[in-house]
């Protein structure tokens, strides 16, 4: 049964992701949400064919010396096998790539919930949560920009409930409590621009240890 989608990114994220400007974290987010989403998936679409009209009325650029017919003799090559790793159970291609083809690698964070850092430098943090059935994270606030696609089973917030395909995208102005619904557990793909504000004692002292 097809999973209907509630929750989609917005035009601002779709159209920064289409001109390449999203920071990488992000972008792994939105081209995860764009396999499982035909909705977004279409607008993204309509926003290429839309730059490629712009290119087609813009003036032409003289091209280099030899380059001509470097691209004819290029026409006559094979084309290259299809580059990457391909989707797998519940991971998007785009989330294949970012664990190298390889199962996630779970650490431990406390009750049962766990995670694997996919990166972390200076675009933001991208990483995979994973949270047993009814298990709540920790209360939070953000210091900018979180996006979380969920990839299995559901959490709900105060923000409303989000299931396989939805993208939940928190700012400054909201904290939250994520709990994960009954069934399965829930695994998201989520990425960070600036660490997460919380409010208990206990998660703010292991928060450089977690990189959360």
């Amino acid at each position: 049964m097809t999973n209907i989608i509630h929750h989609h990114l917005s035009d601002d994220l779709l159209h920064r992701y289409c001109a390449g400007s999203l920071p990488r974290p992000f972008a792994v987010v939105v081209a995860a949400h764009l396999s499982l989403c035909d909705e977004c998936r279409a607008a993204a679409e309509a926003e290429d064919h839309l730059g490629g009209a712009l290119l087609d009325c813009s003036e032409a650029a003289p091209l280099a010396e030899g380059l001509r017919d470097r691209l004819l003799l290029a026409l006559d090559d094979a084309p290259p096998p299809p580059a990457g790793p391909r989707p797998s159970g519940i991971f998007p291609a785009a989330v294949m790539e970012a664990l190298d083809g390889n199962p996630p690698k779970w650490r431990m964070l406390g009750g049962g919930i766990r995670q694997q850092v996919l990166s972390d430098d200076a675009e933001g943090s991208l990483r995979l949560l994973y949270i047993p059935p009814g298990r709540a994270v920790p209360e939070h606030g953000h210091r900018g920009l979180e996006m979380t696609l969920v990839l299995q089973g559901s959490f709900s917030d105060c923000e409303g409930r989000f299931s396989r395909g939805d993208v939940e995208c928190a700012h400054d102005e909201i904290d939250h409590q994520p709990v994960a619904g009954e069934g399965e557990p829930c695994i998201c793909l989520a990425a960070t621009d600036a660490p997460l504000r919380f409010r208990a004692m206990i998660p703010r002292l292991l928060q450089p240890i977690f990189r959360i």
